[in-house]
């Protein structure tokens, strides 16, 4: 059976595409053997626009992971409890990956997408392991 560290390796470090039949929408696939494959993905849950275009707008995303069956692409098991979620904001046409602060002044963290615990692929990467080992014992097979 692979190794939780080999899985949380994987779910951290397998890159994100964009899913085609959605706008906002990103995933990852990772194949634990010949019969199952691995779904660890966010989706745009809701986005807050102001009017003003120099208050913040922000997007709420949240992660979601499913086991499925490679061959039949059938769920066999699934997470999407938006227990975890992340935000990015935009002020006045700078975004969270821009110095912000260097634009507006300094902003409090906490102002910013407050709402968000703001969980990272390396923050929730273990819980998605724990769960998917689970699972996999579940199916009753070694992968």
């Amino acid at each position: 059976m692979i190794s939780k560290e080999e899985l949380v390796d994987k779910i951290e470090n397998t890159k994100l595409e964009r899913k085609q039949d959605l706008g906002d929408s990103y995933e990852k696939r990772i194949y634990l053997d010949d019969d199952n494959v691995l779904i660890v993905g966010y989706s745009l849950e809701e986005k807050f626009e102001a009017d003003d275009p120099e208050e913040e707008n922000v997007k709420n995303y949240y992660w979601y992971w499913e086991l499925r069956n490679s061959q039949t692409w059938n769920i066999l098991f699934e997470n999407q409890d938006k227990s975890y979620n992340f935000c990015e904001s935009e002020v006045g046409g700078w975004s969270d990956n821009d110095r912000v602060e260097d634009v507006v002044g300094d902003i409090a963290e906490e102002d910013v997408c407050k709402w968000s615990e703001q969980d990272g692929i390396e923050d929730i990467s273990e819980d998605i392991a724990d769960e998917v080992l689970d699972w996999i014992k579940t199916l009753g097979k070694d992968v």
